[in-house]
């Protein structure tokens, strides 16, 4: 919902100034509950923790509903202190019943770990620029969530060892996408590797051998080359959808070229020319990795 539509939808329910008897929240609580959910659920969750849940008992005991929390959104909320606690808060009231959750900037190994020991039934986790979240939380928390079927990790840092106990935590899983140019320079993490494949398609084998069910996957930014993309062809039999923008190690000869426009129904190839602005910055250095995600992704 965009921000008019909330400010309208607030006015609606009383919590601005200057409205008449009419609009007025006793008026409001006249409405039957299941419709005062469906309304309160279009607020998302930080306005519900921050201002609904307030407004009175009959509000609060709709708002701590579990099935108001099988969706959690905390997306472009900036950076306030509170959100951790809000979203435990919003975890707690969902009683095991979350199914998506969606977090920018706040997550962390902790939080994800507490959110992983109350919601066995996540289907879809999506995180965006969250530096305190890496490898150890994504391992220990992909244990308790065996029903997951998405996961989607945008610029996570050192995310690279998770992606295998993920493909065996997690055998459901039909959709990853990870986007980080950290790891277009996964060779520098490598230098004591004898096996060049190794160093530029750590993560593209781990994916091929260990998520073998994906349908849809974008690996972007990624230092990949013919050898991990060959990998993912031969090892994700039911792919549909490959996005490898940003993947300039790939070279799309005629052969392999013929491979993915037999198998992948959706290819979008490292120079795709739809993202023009997208390639421009990549080369130019001209800004950051957040500016390119939030031109193409955000």
């Amino acid at each position: 919902m965009d921000r008019s539509n909330k400010f309208q939808m607030k006015e609606t329910i009383g919590f601005s100034k200057g409205r008449g008897s009419r609009s007025s929240p006793n008026r409001f609580l006249e409405l039957h509950e299941d419709v005062i959910a469906n309304i309160l659920r279009r607020l998302g969750a930080y306005e519900i923790l921050k201002n609904a849940q307030r407004v009175c008992l009959l509000w609060r005991k709709i708002c701590k509903n579990p099935s108001m929390w099988c969706s959690i959104d905390m997306r472009h909320l900036g950076f306030h202190g509170h959100l951790e606690a809000m979203c435990r808060q919003a975890v707690d009231w969902s009683q095991g019943q979350l199914i998506e959750l969606y977090i920018d900037h706040f997550a962390t190994d902790q939080l994800l770990l507490y959110i992983s020991e109350r919601s066995s039934k996540l289907k879809c986790l999506q995180i965006r620029y969250c530096n305190n979240v890496g490898d150890e939380g994504l391992i220990q928390a992909s244990k308790n969530f065996p029903l997951l079927e998405e996961l989607h990790l945008f610029h996570v840092k050192n995310v690279y060892k998770s992606i295998e106990h993920i493909g065996r935590m997690c055998p459901l899983l039909k959709s990853f996408t990870l986007f980080s140019f950290d790891s277009r320079f996964m060779s520098f993490l490598c230098e004591q590797e004898e096996d060049d494949d190794f160093e530029f398609d750590f993560v593209s084998l781990a994916i091929a051998r260990n998520m073998t069910g994906l349908c849809n996957l974008r690996l972007l930014g990624n230092s990949m080359t013919n050898y991990g993309l060959e990998a993912i062809l031969d090892g994700c039999p039911n792919l549909e959808s490959l996005d490898v923008r940003g993947c300039f190690g790939v070279l799309l000869h005629e052969r392999i070229s013929g491979r993915i426009a037999q198998k992948v129904k959706d290819f979008k190839h490292p120079f795709d020319m739809s993202d023009a602005r997208y390639l421009e910055a990549v080369n130019s250095g001209s800004c950051s990795s957040r500016d390119v995600f939030d031109l193409h992704y955000g």
